[in-house]
């Protein structure tokens, strides 16, 4: 009997293990798997001959905590989230080119030389990618401080780690992305919001070369010289939204809760100026401007025609169910559609219902072995009065 008892304990004790185990491999591993399974590329109108259209792949405000501010296990816990979501979307999904656009450290305005290598290293471990894939990151707030903490060095460092420049455009299979350090558009002619705003204009000059199919004389000779890109409106990339009063008007699952939704925003903190946000407008013509830093998901249109997309924070320490946005391009078209990632409140459930399974499991097996010992006891106390 203590032979068969010891057995079942150990029986016991190993079902126990091996639930545990198949709960946390499922919570920290494969509960990415089907949430962007749910998700696809989307898809354009185009002929047979079209070339193929470009993938890419854009998120936000990561916020990787620093050695200040954030405890050693939030630090672990949202990391390790981010690394799993982010390299199961680079499984599954295969972009060609990804964007991040901005606040990729939650400390780069304060770190240390030292603290800045070990958040450089660190994000290069979770935002690993395959060769074929290229990654482009944005600057934020976060990374080099708001317009009054930002400096040279710090923007300048940030420039070298992640090889891109205040104001660039690139151009990947005949489609313009506009890239705007939109920290310097603060339009008090700072020497460093002086240069962005020079080179702006410069871009945009050179686009508009690029793009007027006829040109008088004098503009052919202004031209001459000038850099030319494909023929096609931008589209531009930046942290900071283009002026707007507030979300009221965002709607979907991952705008702001209904108490922040209304809250006033204050330009050159929340979102652009409104004379930066024309300025862009003006020189640009965009047909598209994604961006990030208000951490919720909203839909706008600019002068009835402009379409702006803010693309909500890839952490969940900043919400519970983080997204990122999947778009296709051709020169003359694009489509987008947008990715949600397992909500936190849903992991949580999980954890507690299999806790309280396995708790319970627990006890009723040791109240089944408590029932028949003492069954036991009551036939064997029986037989002794026989």
């Amino acid at each position: 009997m203590f032979g068969l008892t010891g057995r079942c304990k150990c029986s016991l004790a190993l079902s126990l293990v091996l639930s545990a185990c198949c709960v946390f491999l499922f919570c920290e591993y494969g509960i990415y798997f089907p949430a962007i399974l749910r998700c696809s590329w989307p898809e354009m109108k185009q002929s047979e001959d079209s070339p193929r259209p470009l993938r890419a792949l854009f998120l936000s405000d990561p916020h990787l905590l620093g050695a200040i501010r954030g405890h050693w296990f939030d630090k672990l816990r949202r990391e390790w989230q981010m690394e799993r979501a982010f390299q199961t979307a680079m499984w599954l999904l295969r972009p060609e080119m990804v964007f991040i656009l901005g606040d990729v450290f939650d400390e780069g305005k304060w770190s240390s030389p030292k603290d800045w290598e070990d958040d450089v290293r660190r994000f290069k471990q979770i935002f690993r990618h395959p060769s074929d894939t290229e990654l482009v990151v944005l600057i934020g707030n976060h990374d080099i401080g708001f317009h009054h903490e930002m400096t040279r060095y710090k923007l300048e460092r940030f420039e070298k780690v992640f090889n891109v420049t205040s104001a660039r455009i690139l151009t990947k299979r005949g489609v313009n992305f506009l890239l705007v350090n939109s920290v310097a558009l603060h339009g008090d002619h700072c020497p460093i919001c002086q240069s962005v705003e020079n080179e702006l204009y410069s871009l945009s000059q050179t686009l508009n070369c690029s793009t007027q199919s006829h040109h008088s004389g004098s503009m052919r000779h202004r031209c001459r010289d000038m850099q030319t890109y494909v023929s096609t409106p931008p589209i531009i990339l930046q942290h900071y939204p283009l002026y707007r009063a507030s979300d009221a008007e965002c709607t979907g699952v991952d705008a702001a809760p209904p108490n922040e939704r209304y809250q006033h925003f204050h330009e050159r903190y929340d979102v652009l100026s409104q004379d930066a946000s024309k300025m862009l407008l003006w020189w640009f013509q965009p047909r598209l401007i994604l961006s990030g830093h208000t951490h919720s998901g909203c839909e706008v249109l600019h002068e009835n025609r402009i379409p702006e997309i803010s693309v909500p924070s890839f952490s969940w320490r900043n919400r519970n169910n983080p997204s990122f946005i999947l778009g296709s391009f051709s020169q003359s078209d694009y489509a987008l559609s947008k990715c949600f990632l397992p909500e936190e409140s849903s992991v949580i459930a999980v954890y507690c219902g299999s806790a309280m399974a396995l708790a319970l499991i627990t006890l009723g097996h040791l109240s089944l072995f408590r029932g028949a010992l003492h069954t036991a006891n009551v036939l064997l106390g029986k037989q002794k009065s026989l």
